[in-house]
């Protein structure tokens, strides 16, 4: 007879490739991995992985248990959501998923009022630029700063995300960005793409003197006086050293979303999240759209 737990073996060994990696995954160690996977091949007179330099590889009998044991952790997950999606009362754990900038600069206050509201839930954050998947259960609830949410998620949009330049003082501002040619710029890496085609359309690669693939670490940059660069409104305000010099006209802003997967809609926990959090950063909408502090005060 087999069980899930030799078919989750299986998934661990084929998803990471190695018995140290499959151990991290399943919390035992790389001596037990190796085992258990013995006693398996051996109960079951096959091989199930080759072992090569690239590290484990499936054999055909290991593939197909490999597939039979996605279907299965597929539908355990997806008895999960069901279930979760269906308790009574607003306690438990939440899994939440945001980046780093939101969580830093825009979020934390907003969870320390959830969690005084709601002390039965415990909040599990996930700070991450990745997109996890709700689906398997990698989060329960997503905040994300995205032009175009998954269609396989619900939410709402709880805002806009507007950005503009930012240098220190004595720096005034400007009504046009030639204004700005004779300073040097600080830019954003890959992972900031309209911020990046932005600075090369308009501004110039050849005026990058610093580059950073985090919004944080470009803030941080601006402040110490590095050069000037884009920034999201709601961060540079956090800044009181911070200039704004140049709102660019025309932005599509991406939206700051709200998401959990369908299942789970209707789970007390995540009713009261969504609901809560997403009235609380609403009356914040001016923040991340643009408004300075003051004119909030």
């Amino acid at each position: 007879m087999l069980a899930w737990d030799d078919f989750r073996l299986v998934k661990a060994i084929a998803e990471r490739r190695s018995l140290a990696g499959a151990a991290d995954i399943l919390g035992v160690n790389a001596s037990t991995v190796f085992r258990r996977l013995g006693a398996l091949e051996e109960r079951l007179g096959a091989r199930l992985f080759e072992r090569g330099r690239a590290g484990y590889g499936l054999t055909p009998a290991g593939d197909e248990m490999a597939a039979i044991a996605d279907r299965m952790g597929d539908d355990i997950i997806a008895f999960e959501r069901r279930i979760m999606g269906q308790d009574l009362a607003p306690t438990g754990e939440l899994r939440v998923t945001t980046n780093d900038s939101l969580l830093i600069h825009g979020l934390t206050d907003v969870f320390a009022g959830f969690r005084r509201a709601y002390p039965e839930i415990t909040l599990d954050v996930v700070v991450g630029n990745a997109v996890l998947n709700l689906s398997k259960r990698d989060a329960d609830i997503a905040l994300r700063v995205t032009s175009s949410p998954p269609e396989t998620l619900v939410g709402r949009r709880l805002a806009s995300i507007y950005w503009a330049v930012y240098g220190v003082a004595p720096m005034r501002p400007v009504e046009n960005i030639e204004a700005l040619d004779h300073l040097p710029w600080i830019g954003p890496g890959d992972m900031l793409g309209q911020l990046q085609r932005w600075l090369r359309d308009v501004v110039g690669e050849h005026k990058m003197v610093y580059r950073l693939n985090t919004v944080l670490g470009m803030a941080e940059a601006i402040a110490a006086g590095i050069g000037i660069g884009p920034l999201p409104c709601y961060i540079a305000n956090r800044f009181p050293s911070l200039v704004r010099l140049y709102d660019p006209p025309g932005q599509t802003p991406p939206g700051l979303w709200i998401l959990t997967h369908p299942d789970l809609r209707s789970s007390a926990r995540i009713r009261a999240f969504m609901d809560h959090v997403g009235q609380d950063l609403a009356r914040r909408r001016p923040l991340f759209e643009g408004a300075r502090e003051r004119e909030m005060a």
